[in-house]
């Protein structure tokens, strides 16, 4: 199977970030994404169980499952992926997602035990990170240098033969996994990030599939594909800087929030594929989600919000409030032409209101060094529970602990206080009712502007096999999520 991805991994390494949310075909964690809202065992070989305080997390592993190299697996390898995890030494990416955990203990060779700070309901969605062989952690040193980042070595359904960065990788099937031997037994990944690019390749029949902007998907009509949509707990946004001259102002941050026509924006970028944002979590998170928590379309009311609090029209239609004109600049990533679309259209709706923003279309690598001055297109999403979803976008605990934890610094003690209730309340509809007060707390005191959850969507050839079922997607999109999240399910069509 040939497939075309617009991104390429810098690394494959579980502990620099690869396959945060599961379904990273070289690794299995302890417990799997289904694809919707629950997670199922994995290298777990039954639902961990909990302490009544949910301080403390139990798991039994399987039996007879070995990583790639031929060597086995067990609780000591669990133990050396989450301590590496949280020790500083290892200069682990994803070690703020896990500041809940104290310790880790092995209790048998294939029983493990968590110990955890505090009480966190939450902590069966931290069990998806996937677990490496420990003898590649024996040495407390930073991950920038390991081997996993350039030749994985896991449990996972596919092993990694060939990688020609910039070009492609070459995926071949495990014949020894332990959920049995993939049906599809190659996988020939090819990396063009120009997104016209790949749908004009799919177009020739080169590609069996690919990962397409909604609008491309949708008029790439060819015999033998099809096009799906997939529901996602992706956002896409405008970050702020919170402590910018202008959109450090409660009154600006509100006024850009009614300024913008989300619906318009979903109609003409998305072609409809969609649901308009407010705060982070999306409706397929069910009681979690606060449907009172929106933003009308009411540019008049900014208006008056912005005369308000003093910002005057002056020369050229642009604002401005003790000689500090209203303008900032919206960063986007250069490659990305939804992003780049997305910051057009809210630089337009600004313009309307007396706010200028100025766009500039970035690589990947200048961005941290920005974020303090300008605002930038992101994204973010996890569909497996709202803490992972809220608390590194929204927490004042979380600035400064990674480049895309709540960048723009935002504040609000009230929707601090309802998360922190939220991740240690064991009673689900209190913890529910909980997020819901931390997005009507957002909503007054917006930090950002959160425009969309977008669909995913994808053009896939008509062909043999069986298997395809569309999942509540993450942030993550391409080639391991998209159809083929489950592609080692697959089957022979008959």
């Amino acid at each position: 199977m040939l497939l075309a991805d617009g991104y390429e991994p810098e690394s494959l390494n579980p502990l620099l970030g690869y396959g945060a949310e599961g379904a990273a075909k070289f690794y299995d964690g302890l417990l799997a994404f289904d694809g919707r809202s629950d997670l199922r065992p994995a290298l777990a070989a039954e639902q961990p169980q909990s302490s009544p305080d949910a301080k403390t997390w139990t798991v039994q592993l399987r039996e007879g499952v070995r990583f790639h190299d031929g060597t086995a697996f067990d609780a000591e390898d669990v133990a050396a992926t989450y301590r590496a995890a949280i020790d500083p030494a290892y200069a682990s990416t994803v070690g703020s997602d896990f500041d809940m955990l104290d310790r880790v203990e092995v209790v048998e060779p294939h029983t493990v035990r968590f110990r955890l700070k505090f009480p966190y309901a939450a902590w069966p969605s931290k069990m998806v990170l996937g677990i490496v062989p420990g003898e590649y952690l024996a040495e407390p040193a930073p991950l920038d240098n390991s081997p996993l980042n350039t030749h994985p070595v896991g449990t996972g359904p596919y092993e990694l033969v060939e990688w020609r960065q910039g070009d492609q990788m070459i995926w071949q099937a495990n014949p020894d996994y332990w959920g049995g031997a993939p049906a599809v037994h190659k996988l020939t990944i090819v990396f063009a990030k120009d997104d016209n690019t790949r749908a004009q390749r799919l177009a020739s029949g080169e590609f069996d599939g690919t990962v397409l902007p909604p609008v491309l998907a949708d008029n790439a009509d060819r015999e033998g594909y099809r096009t799906v949509h997939h529901r996602t707990a992706d956002w896409r946004g405008i970050e702020l800087p919170n402590d910018h001259p202008v959109t450090g102002d409660r009154a600006v941050r509100l006024a850009l929030n009614l300024a913008v026509d989300r619906q318009g924006m979903i109609r003409a970028l998305l072609g409809g594929h969609g649901t308009p944002a407010a705060t982070p979590i999306p409706p397929s998170m069910g009681a979690s989600h606060e449907p009172a928590a929106q933003f009308a379309f009411d540019q008049e009311e900014a208006r008056r919000i912005l005369d308000e609090a003093g910002w005057r029209v002056g020369p050229g239609g642009i604002r401005q409030r003790d000689g500090v004109p209203a303008r900032f600049t919206v960063m986007y990533f250069a490659d990305d032409t939804l992003r780049r679309d997305l910051a057009t259209g809210f630089a337009s709706d600004a313009r309307k209101i007396g706010i200028e923003v100025e766009l500039a279309g970035v690589d990947r690598s200048a961005v941290a060094e920005r974020l303090d001055t300008d605002g930038i297109v992101l994204g973010g999403g996890n569909p497996i529970d709202p803490d992972p979803q809220i608390y590194s976008a929204l927490h004042s605990s979380m600035i400064g602990t990674g480049t895309y934890n709540n960048p723009g610094k935002y504040r609000n003690p009230e929707v601090d206080t309802a998360l922190d209730a939220a991740r240690r309340e064991l009673d689900p509809a209190k913890r529910a009712e909980l997020y819901r007060k931390a997005q009507r707390a957002y909503v007054a005191d917006p930090g950002l502007v959160y425009l969309a959850f977008i669909d995913h969507s994808y053009v896939l050839r008509e062909d043999a096999y069986t298997g395809y079922r569309a999942p509540v997607e993450p942030h993550t999109h391409g080639t391991t999520w998209g159809p083929w999240w489950n592609v080692e399910d697959w089957k022979p069509a008959a």
